[in-house]
């Protein structure tokens, strides 16, 4: 499980930054990518 946590959160965090450039709103979603992997990972 711990194998696949990385590739998921990098997918995401990919995900989320294509979809911010081609929205042209990159700060709030890496901001809302970092949230969430950090819910992920159980730090906030």
């Amino acid at each position: 499980m711990r194998r696949v946590v990385p590739w998921v959160l990098i997918a995401v965090f990919l995900g989320l930054a294509v979809a911010g450039a081609l929205t042209g709103s990159i700060q709030p979603v890496f901001q809302k990518a970092i949230r969430i992997c950090r819910e992920c990972i159980g730090i906030g």
